[in-house]
């Protein structure tokens, strides 16, 4: 008979308890947490969990997008005229709308994927901004003043079941998301962030799997942005502009972009936190600039590093020359 080696398991334990605890507190939040405002809060925080961990999936290859917030935008504003003009039910607008973002994702990224680093970023950062002013001065999307009167997910506008919807969308886009992330892919996208010249010496397409990161990121921002447009029933395109997609990085930044779970603690602390305090609200970028000069100094892998980094301390305390024991015990 086979036994089971507990050794091996301990590391996969550790690995997954972080996840294993989120989900564990979000499954039982409704039934401690009965306000609505709090309730949209943490549907607030699970839409822009999966627009966040789809940004890190495009910066597995060494590139960061400012245009995140744009494609969450294009994917809300396409799933609300496919619902208010022709429409159609959530359960068509929302894969079409995603499909739709996936390609326009794939098809002005391709001129931009050459780029690297900072060039990538800026370049990204012009598409965001056009995409959001084609967004405004579009009469189909209402202009400035935005969309309202969008069919909802549900007849009914029960805030636990929107809960509950988007906590399970999150869960599943984050397990895809990590399954492509540690699959064959992603250590291939990991290579081209460490060296994209030696990924090329042994026969690494650059700019198919740049394409290829940069449409599964888009793939999930559409997909948020399209759900949360028959949540909200209304949108304006301030809410996709410049300073949108800069949280959005924040998240991940701040969070830490070298961990899976970064992008998802950053989520949850910069938005929940400013919400405690109404009068802390407005005082949330300033706050969002101290913690970022913060990790950049002491945490430069980010929240995520934290366990990591006090490990290495305590070892390296323990391995000091004037913590050995003597031999015998002494």
């Amino acid at each position: 008979m086979k036994t089971i080696d507990t050794k091996s398991l301990t590391p996969a334990l550790f690995r997954f308890l972080p996840y294993v605890i989120l989900i564990a507190v979000g499954a039982v939040m409704p039934l401690f947490v009965r306000t609505n405002f709090w309730l949209h809060i943490f549907i607030v925080v699970f839409v822009r969990c999966v627009g966040a961990v789809g940004l890190r999936t495009i910066a597995l290859s060494g590139n960061i997008s400012f245009a995140q917030a744009a494609f969450v935008g294009v994917g809300a504003y396409t799933a609300a005229i496919l619902a208010v003009e022709l429409g159609m039910p959530a359960y068509l607008t929302i894969p079409l709308s995603t499909i739709l973002v996936t390609i326009l994702g794939v098809v002005t990224g391709l001129p931009f994927v050459r780029l690297r680093s900072i060039y990538f970023g800026m370049a990204t950062m012009f598409l965001g901004a056009a995409l959001v002013y084609i967004i405004s001065a579009m009469p189909i999307t209402g202009g400035s003043n935005g969309l309202s009167n969008i069919p909802t997910l549900f007849r009914s506008m029960n805030m636990t079941r929107n809960y509950y919807f988007f906590f399970i969308l999150a869960i599943v886009s984050c397990v895809i998301m990590y399954r492509f992330e540690f699959s064959r892919i992603g250590v291939i996208l990991r290579a081209l962030a460490q060296s994209p010249d030696a990924a090329a010496a042994i026969g690494v397409g650059e700019v198919y799997f740049r394409l290829l990161a940069v449409g599964f990121g888009c793939f999930f921002a559409g997909l948020s942005g399209a759900t949360f447009a028959h949540y909200n029933t209304s949108l304006s395109p301030t809410s996709y502009g410049m300073a949108v997609g800069l949280w959005y990085i924040m998240y991940v930044m701040i969070g830490g972009k070298d961990s899976f779970i970064g992008p998802i603690i950053g989520t949850i602390l910069l938005v929940i936190i400013p919400e405690m305090s109404r009068a802390l609200n407005q005082y949330a970028p300033y706050i969002t600039v101290a913690a970022m000069l913060i990790v950049a100094y002491f945490l430069p892998g980010g929240l995520a590093s934290i366990p990591g980094t006090v490990k290495r301390i305590v070892a390296k305390k323990k391995t000091a020359p004037g913590s050995t024991k003597t031999e015998g015990g002494a």
